[in-house]
């Protein structure tokens, strides 16, 4: 039964249950939003633009009805679920710690840390010897 256990540590990892969640609330959202836009949204367009249902816009081909409208429904429908997305996922990224932990600093950090300093000195020291050089001569 080694592949039930691997299924179930598989489906209660943390990320799986936070993309099924995820995928739950974005459903439910996006039924939230189609309706708004079917019947708020669409009825305010059509009345300012003359009283045209976009749901009812269509094209005969033949036996076929392209049915326009309801792309454009579609469209208007899929702008205001990404722009609200983006301006949930951008207070989310403004709310989070923006604090920069320093990386464990290793003994060979140190050791060049420590010689660079240690060289630094050496160089003001012999800049002051020459200094002393040319005014002596």
């Amino acid at each position: 039964m080694k592949i039930l256990k691997d299924f179930r540590d598989f489906a209660l990892r943390g990320n799986v249950l936070d993309l099924a969640v995820g995928i739950i609330i974005g459903a439910a959202f996006a039924s939230i939003v189609s309706a708004v836009v079917d019947n708020i949204l669409m009825p305010i367009i059509g009345i300012i633009t003359g009283g045209v249902d976009f749901k009812s816009l269509a094209v005969k081909v033949g036996s076929a009805e392209l049915k326009y409208g309801m792309f454009i429904q579609a469209t208007i429908t899929f702008l205001i679920i990404a722009f609200v997305l983006f301006l949930i996922v951008k207070a989310a990224n403004n709310m989070k710690l923006k604090t920069a932990v320093a990386p464990p600093v290793s003994s060979t950090d140190l050791l060049l840390k420590e010689s660079n300093e240690q060289l630094k000195a050496m160089r003001q020291n012999m800049e002051k010897f020459l200094q002393n050089a040319q005014k002596n001569s």
